[in-house]
């Protein structure tokens, strides 16, 4: 801190963001988010088996609503790296040679809960718009009324009228795509950021966003790993979270760890 900086101002620093790192850096990620994973044990289960539960709950309440079940879908990978707050946690524990104990990552929210729930009711308007979203595009290409989860993917297994099913995948795929790099942009550092330096939210999703910006292609493979774990744990009806998501979560604390200059003490 400079003589003319005061306590506050420097506490409210913008955060130094790396660029130029290697291609190679999310797998790197990766391989100490199951590091972590490995050394967490119970507690980092813990989170995988909410993911898990979650999911199938949801779908279980949606099942009969096929443009529901993926608007839900969508919403909870939206909400993701707030649900992982505790495996930011424990990661830095880690990182910090304290304790990995379940209990203490229950309420870290508390640290910083004003920037916390500014940054949940974002994701939640970026949720509810898409989930909008997804209804208005099954409403277009099913006029005849919305169809059931059952007979959605008979149809597609059939590639029964294969245009018709192309355009709807591309027109859903490509929107979906548009919601989901719009929260991976303000969502690559933001919620680590805000549980150690206590950032605000504004501020830590401009260092995610600028972040993505400086090391692009690099970013790009990291968000398709996201999106492809993410999607097999899903596809493994949803036991495959338990794994992928703790997973995702430390590798994310590694991310931002790279991503982003240390705080000053």
């Amino acid at each position: 801190m400079t003589p003319m900086e005061t306590p506050q101002e420097h506490h409210q620093a913008f955060p130094v963001v790396r660029s130029g790192l290697p291609l190679s850096a999310p797998f790197e990620w990766l391989r100490r988010g199951a590091d972590d994973f490995r050394a967490s044990g119970f507690p980092s289960l813990f989170y995988g088996l909410c993911f898990a539960a979650g999911g199938f709950l949801l779908f279980l309440a949606f099942r009969h609503a096929v443009q529901l079940v993926t608007a839900v879908t969508a919403g909870f990978m939206l909400v993701g790296p707030f649900l992982a707050l505790g495996l930011y946690e424990l990661s830095r524990r880690r990182e910090t040679g304290e304790a990995l104990s379940l209990p203490a990552t229950l309420t870290v929210w508390k640290r910083n809960f004003g920037c916390f729930g500014i940054y949940s009711l974002i994701l939640i308007v970026i949720y509810l718009i898409w989930a909008r979203a997804s209804l208005v595009i099954f409403a277009l290409f099913y006029q005849g009324g919305m169809p059931t989860l059952g007979s959605f993917m008979t149809q597609i297994l059939k590639f029964d009228n294969i245009e018709f099913l192309i355009e709807f995948l591309l027109a859903y795929l490509a929107v979906g795509g548009i919601f989901a790099m719009l929260v991976f942009a303000v969502s690559v550092v933001s919620i680590p950021m805000m549980l150690e330096s206590n950032k605000d939210t504004i501020t830590a999703m401009l260092a995610s966003f600028l972040a993505l910006v400086r090391n692009l292609p690099m970013m790009l493979i990291w968000g398709a790993l996201i999106a492809l774990l993410t999607v097999l744990g899903i596809a493994l009806g949803f036991l495959g979270l338990i794994i992928t998501m703790p997973l995702v979560g430390h590798a994310t604390w590694h991310a931002y760890r790279a991503l982003i200059e240390p705080p000053a003490p």
